[in-house]
């Protein structure tokens, strides 16, 4: 039995991993922008959060901290349907000037959005969750730049 067990074992392959649906698949990396560019950028996606009446928006410097982005936006919504209509939003707005994210993780029903375009990282959060994971202050540190009530 345990030779029978080790042939299993001998089959197993990796798969790749298959990319889930709805994900875009990038030709070309985002062109890197300069510390004007990116703000532009993210006080674009700002507007385009509050053009969907996200509320408490936060616009945060965190070039100086991290390598991971330039700048955090984040947002919240008060409705399953609001997170996945800001998230929509802007994902739809930014794809008109040939824009896609980078990556997109999180559903609205699971109270929590993430758009990363790069130089720009965006979370759209249902109030408690928000509340919970403290983004704001995990990056106390960080220059608040933006905040919209």
């Amino acid at each position: 039995m345990t030779t029978e067990k080790a042939t299993n074992r001998a089959r197993v392959t990796k798969v790749a991993p298959v990319r889930r649906p709805g994900l875009p698949a990038r030709e070309t990396p985002m062109p890197p922008m300069g510390d004007a560019e990116a703000l532009a950028f993210a006080r674009r996606i700002v507007d385009l959060a509050t053009d969907k009446k996200a509320s408490d928006v936060v616009l945060i410097g965190v070039g100086e901290l991290t390598t991971l982005a330039d700048y955090l936006v984040i947002c919240s919504g008060g409705s399953e349907r609001q997170l996945g209509a800001i998230a929509d939003g802007i994902v739809e707005s930014l794809k008109a000037d040939a824009i896609l994210p980078i990556g997109r993780e999180g559903l609205p029903g699971a109270h929590w959005v993430l758009l990363d375009f790069g130089a720009v990282i965006v979370h759209v959060f249902a109030p408690p969750e928000r509340d919970y994971y403290g983004l704001e202050k995990l990056w106390a540190d960080a220059p608040t730049l933006l905040r919209i009530q």
